[in-house]
């Protein structure tokens, strides 16, 4: 793989930022699996999974604490993480559009700095803890963008908690009434989403992590909706070791979706 740190400057936030990308190469040192060639005929681009991070980390935080590299270098498949720093990847009550930076303007810039796929059956999104909220809520409130979004670990039914960190939780969601009107609401969205328009979902949370309960939320709202979550739990707590045992799990089912 290819690990490069691009800096660039975002229209959509007014300010330079920083995402980390993995592109896959044919050949590769010793003792790492090389990705397949690109055929002669494929001119769409790569495949991209958008891979965000959680609240107190940033677009370095896989590659330095997970083997996401290795699991990888074997796929033909691109993967941006952005940092977003503790936006919740929310166009913030008072703040920056961080959500539109995010669906809008990175797919844009990336697809000019590299040869990535703008196809939606190529397009993919997942995230851990505030990064599982925020690809649920990109693929919930823009699905003809994605084909599929995962979460492992994800907050995701952060605007019921108007409580905790409150100045931070005003200041990005204002009230859970502009939240939810806003499109920052997963659950809402969930219980609002057409499953015939929605992206492939798939969700994880360890039964140790302090956010389990927001996970179920979540799968029970995409039940009463229909929309087919695939949901799973398994011994786990909120921390390194269990993502990094889970990301492979997401990318299997990414290549499933993908047919690969």
């Amino acid at each position: 793989m290819a690990l490069l740190t691009c800096r660039y400057f975002s229209a959509t936030l007014g300010l330079s930022t920083t995402a980390t990308v993995l592109l896959p190469e044919a050949a590769t040192e010793a003792g790492v699996s090389a990705a397949p060639p690109v055929p002669d005929s494929d001119a769409t681009g790569l495949p991209v999974l958008y891979l965000l991070h959680g609240l107190s980390q940033d677009d370095a935080s896989w590659t330095r604490y997970t083997s996401l590299e290795r699991y990888v270098a074997h796929r033909r498949i691109a993967v941006v993480m952005p940092a977003v720093h503790r936006s919740y990847y929310a166009n913030q009550d008072d703040g920056y559009r961080y959500r539109d930076h995010l669906v809008d303007e990175l797919p844009r810039v990336m697809a000019g700095f590299f040869p990535l796929s703008r196809n939606r059956e190529d397009t993919f999104i997942a995230g851990l803890s505030m990064g599982g909220y925020g690809a649920m809520k990109a693929a919930l409130t823009r699905p003809d963008r994605y084909a599929a979004a995962a979460s492992l670990s994800g907050g995701l039914d952060v605007t019921a908690k108007p409580n905790l960190a409150p100045e931070e939780w005003r200041r990005t969601f204002g009230s859970p009434e502009t939240a939810r009107a806003a499109g920052e609401d997963v659950v809402a969205l969930a219980r609002a989403a057409d499953p015939s328009e929605a992206p492939r979902l798939w969700a994880w949370c360890g039964t140790e992590d302090f956010l389990l309960e927001e996970s179920r939320t979540f799968a029970r709202a995409c039940d009463e909706a229909g929309l087919g979550l695939e949901y799973s739990e398994s011994p786990g707590s909120h921390n390194w070791p269990a993502w990094d045992e889970q990301i492979p799990r997401v990318l299997d089912w990414i290549d499933e979706v993908r047919g690969a």
